[in-house]
């Protein structure tokens, strides 16, 4: 019993490793098919050239072998003084020809890789440009950076490898085994034994270091996510004297990746010794069969030291085509990441009969809006707001009640589960996007600054700006003063996300890049959150100006800066709790005149659990 158990184990293990490697052959096989297709093919001429320059390698290795014999035995042993320079000359000839061709085949080739890793890049930036924030947020950043440079370059390598390697290897073997053949057949039949016996260690290497690869390249991923999060957060590591810590995971991460490369550089390498003993066995035949036929005069001894030259030589790209699989396996590899993020499907696009919106007037509405981020909790519960033309709606309420959520709906960022969000009568899902969004202007507590120029910053919306616009939005948003004490004024370069500046600064340029905008409608999330009270002062009589004539929707947790808005929606758990103006719902005494109290009141009395109360309505 227990022998019939063993022998079904061992037959389900083996059902599954052949289920495995077909699966693996039938994915390497679409993947090769997608990248000759879409990427490879529209290079055919470049490629045919280069694959002439291969076939002049190729017959340029043959001829300097097949040069080896009459220098020998025609020159050495029977002393034709012609020969004596014509066959150097020939070989020198050769040798010229074969290096000019061997530099045309590899330049073309890279120029065929780095185009295909150009377009790849492209079409990868353009599928994040345009994706959804969930798949956005749904991954590491540094691990989509990680696609972009260290996938791209496995599979750019293999690319010319493969496309270079085999066809300019496999040519050489070829000629050269022709030479061998036209040289003795009897000795090139017994070494031609070794070369399909060959072939073995490439395959199994091969599907072997194709695992292996595809676990070092997401973890290749998950370095660079470690450290463009450390590097960003390094403030907060100083901060709170956790190098020590970011140092240990740093290590951990080394360690791991360490140990996948060695693995892989095991794997590769064991076609080492398997391709020098064959290579020794054969070579080993030659020369005691040769030899044997040297000493019985059955052959010259040019033609067994020519027969050996071929050999050696033919050895050489039979070797390569082992590595030349090892990079083909690595590119198909980082192949599979890479179009798993090009083939991402967005849910958030224009509709066919998709038309310009046309915000005259700019009023919002949500009506009876449902809306969940992909998991069993709503995030919002039936939301009915509405923002009539030209008002000030404020969205007021504790942490996580659904006011961003309310702004991601109506920038399209997500569509609604349940319910409509209209601009002026149209649903915002029948208008398209660019239209939908050039409609808006939105200035958020994460001001979104890059690390570029301020006069570009400050443009960023309006490109196409001239100067004396993006003064005027800088002046208005109270920046102008500062931007002119800097260092090279509109022209200062103020680093990644802004860090060059204080977060006061920060905020104004995002406050002048809106106002630059002149959008219809304008959403305010914690707008003045990171400005001293001087600036706040300076920053909210420009808003107000900016606030003119438009829609504006603010989030805001400071209930002094929300008294003035024409209406104001509480909302609680995804639902709205409460609505008026700032009078009628302390008239109300519900969860606003709740929290107005918490903020405004100089003790923070009659709070039972100050810290559910803080979690409540924290920022």
């Amino acid at each position: 019993m227990v022998y019939l158990r063993q022998c079904k184990q061992d037959g389900l293990t083996l059902a599954k490793r052949s289920k495995q490697k077909l699966k693996l052959d039938e994915s390497t096989r679409v993947l090769a098919r997608r990248i000759w297709r879409d990427y490879v093919r529209q290079h055919i001429g470049k490629i045919l050239l280069a694959i002439l320059c291969m076939v002049v390698v190729a017959a340029a290795t043959g001829g300097q072998a097949r040069l080896i014999e009459p220098a020998l035995d025609r020159v050495l042993v029977t002393g034709d003084a012609q020969l004596v320079w014509i066959i150097p000359l020939a070989f020198f000839a050769i040798s010229v020809i074969k290096g000019c061709a061997s530099f045309g085949q590899t330049v073309l080739m890279q120029t065929i890789g780095l185009r295909v890793v150009t377009t790849l890049q492209s079409q990868m930036f353009g599928k994040i440009m345009h994706a959804d924030m969930a798949f956005l947020h749904g991954d590491a950043t540094g691990r989509l950076i990680s696609r972009f440079t260290n996938d791209v370059n496995f599979l750019r390598e293999a690319v010319v490898k493969t496309v270079t390697g085999s066809v300019r290897d496999l040519l050489t073997v070829v000629v050269l085994v022709g030479v061998m053949f036209w040289t003795h057949w009897t000795m090139a039949a017994m070494a031609f034994i070794v070369f399909p016996v060959s072939l073995w260690p490439i395959i199994y290497i091969g599907r072997r270091l194709r695992r292996v690869s595809s676990d070092t390249q997401v973890e290749l991923g998950s370095l660079t996510a470690l450290l463009d999060d450390v590097f960003k957060g390094i403030r907060q590591v100083k901060a709170y004297g956790m190098e020590g810590h970011e140092q240990r995971r740093a290590d951990t991460m080394f360690e791991s990746i360490y140990r996948y490369i060695l693995k892989a550089a095991s794997v590769r390498a064991r076609s080492y010794p398997i391709m020098e003993s064959l290579g020794g066995l054969a070579i080993a035949a030659v020369l005691c069969f040769g030899g044997y036929q040297v000493l019985n005069g059955e052959t010259t001894v040019g033609k067994l030291i020519a027969f050996l030259t071929a050999l050696v030589m033919a050895y050489q790209p039979v070797r390569s085509l082992a590595a030349m699989n090892a990079s083909l396996q690595e590119g198909l590899a980082a192949a599979q990441r890479i179009f798993e993020m090009i083939d991402n499907q967005q849910r958030i696009f224009d509709s066919p009969d998709a038309t310009p919106l046309v915000a005259d007037k700019g009023a919002v509405r949500l009506d009876d809006v449902h809306f969940s981020y992909g998991d069993d909790i709503p995030a919002l519960r039936g939301v009915t707001i509405d923002a009539p033309a030209g008002s000030t709606v404020a969205l007021v309420g504790p942490s996580g009640a659904g006011k961003s959520t309310v702004l991601n709906l109506l920038l399209r960022f997500h569509d609604v589960t349940a319910g409509t969000v209209t601009i002026d009568g149209q649903d915002i899902r029948k208008v398209t996007i660019e239209s939908l969004r050039r409609s808006i202007a939105l200035v958020s507590q994460e001001t979104g600054l890059f690390d570029a120029t301020v006069r570009e910053n400050i443009a960023y919306g309006d490109p196409d700006a001239d100067e004396a616009a993006i003064i005027a939005a800088a002046k208005g948003a109270a920046a102008h003063e500062f931007i002119s004490e800097l260092p090279d004024g509109y022209d200062t370069m103020i680093g990644e996300r802004g860090l060059r500046l204080s977060g006061g600064q920060r905020q104004r340029l995002s406050i002048a890049r809106a106002m630059l905008r002149d959008a219809p409608i304008l959403l305010l999330d914690e707008a003045t959150s990171a400005l001293d009270t001087q600036s706040e002062r300076q920053v909210q009589a420009a808003l107000k100006r900016l606030m003119t004539n438009r829609t504006t929707l603010v989030i805001a947790h400071r209930l002094s800066t929300v008294i003035d808005a024409d209406i104001i929606y509480v909302l609680d758990r995804g639902g709205v709790a409460e609505q008026g103006t700032h009078q009628e719902l302390l008239a109300r005494n519900g969860l606003y005149a709740k929290l107005s109290r918490m903020q405004f009141a100089p003790e923070p009395a009659d709070i039972t659990d100050p810290d559910a109360e803080t979690a409540r309505v924290r920022a």
